[in-house]
């Protein structure tokens, strides 16, 4: 197969500029896809099953069809306290209300927060059942999300680029260190703290008497234990954010994953990424499918599965529940 690697990105920045100055071609609006869900479904399953390599491309709407909500009853859940205190009503929100509390409060709620979105299993099983379509297929998962989902569901970490960070690991505030921590046992020791008893499975429950502490003992927020600087969140959330040396192997394995399949027959999957972050997955998948005949791009999503019109002959969109797609899928 003769590539033309001169018109291709040379690594993930480009990939990403590449399709914010692409995404300004597609002028002639969008469209929500054609023919029936029925033969969607059909067209999808095809190409899944004829494409030469799939690359994924997933947001928060995956997770949240797996059941990794921020609200409602899981956050009540866990959070009732603090929601009966401070008075907020999900998981996002109060990640930013509690910078400004107390350090021992903040890594009360944040040990938790970690905890239920990284280190326990999603209530429903949209991962695996994604690996199952996808596991005997060349793919390649790039993700903003921040749960570690599909390497808890089998995935292949190789095949894997979490770009906005991950919450199983800690940062040094020190601009100087550049690496990251895991934060595993750190996490056990204040869930512990805070009141939380293992079950006979190993997981970490509320006791039966429901009280929880809302408040860290002194010494037990997040330090480097090397050098004594405090610890945070290794998250996207400005120029501060570490790259590590996994995350550059990780952003240099999906650059290459791409150069090497550049005119093969690609199925860009998307599923469940929104309006936060398009340049990272949306628009490069866009752009992409439009620069090369042999790709296809595929949007599934709750509400919000659409295309350029200008690759709508190239693409499926499905609205609706992901878990349901996938099962369809099957």
């Amino acid at each position: 197969m003769n590539r033309n690697y001169a018109e291709m990105p040379n690594g993930y920045l480009e990939t990403i500029q590449r399709g914010i100055s692409g995404v300004r071609r597609f002028e002639n609006g969008i469209s929500r896809g054609t023919g029936t869900r029925e033969k969607r479904i059909e067209r999808l399953r095809n190409e899944i099953e004829t494409a030469d390599v799939i690359v994924i491309g997933a947001g928060v709407g995956l997770s949240t069809a797996a059941g990794m909500t921020y609200d409602g009853e899981r956050f009540r859940k866990y959070f009732y306290d603090f929601e009966d205190k401070y008075g907020f009503h999900d998981m996002y929100s109060g990640g930013f209300f509690v910078m400004d509390l107390d350090p021992k409060i903040a890594w009360a709620f944040w040990a938790r927060n970690i905890y239920i979105n990284r280190y326990m299993d999603a209530p429903i099983p949209v991962y695996r059942d994604l690996l199952k379509i996808v596991k005997d297929k060349d793919y390649f998962v790039i993700t903003t999300n921040v749960d570690h989902q599909f390497q808890k569901a089998g995935f292949d970490k190789k095949r894997l680029f979490y770009t906005q960070g991950d919450y199983g690991l800690f940062q040094s505030t020190d601009p100087s260190d550049r690496k990251t921590y895991d934060n595993e046992e750190w996490v056990c020791q204040a869930l512990e703290a805070e009141g939380f008893v293992k079950d006979q499975n190993g997981i970490y429950q509320i006791p039966e008497d429901g009280k929880l502490l809302m408040e860290l003992p002194e010494g037990l927020t997040p330090r480097n234990q090397e050098n004594g600087t405090d610890l945070t969140m290794n998250l996207r959330s400005d120029d501060s954010f570490v790259e590590d040396e996994g995350w550059k192997k990780a952003s240099a394995a999906y650059s290459d994953f791409l150069r090497r399949h550049w005119d093969l027959h690609v199925l860009y999957l998307e599923i469940g990424v929104g309006n936060n972050t398009p340049v990272i997955i949306k628009y490069p998948f866009w752009q992409m499918v439009n620069d090369h005949k042999n790709s296809v791009y595929a949007c599934l999503n709750y509400n919000e599965a659409y295309c350029p019109r200008q690759i709508e002959g190239r693409s499926v969109c499905i609205d609706g529940d992901t878990a349901d797609v996938l099962n369809d899928l099957k």
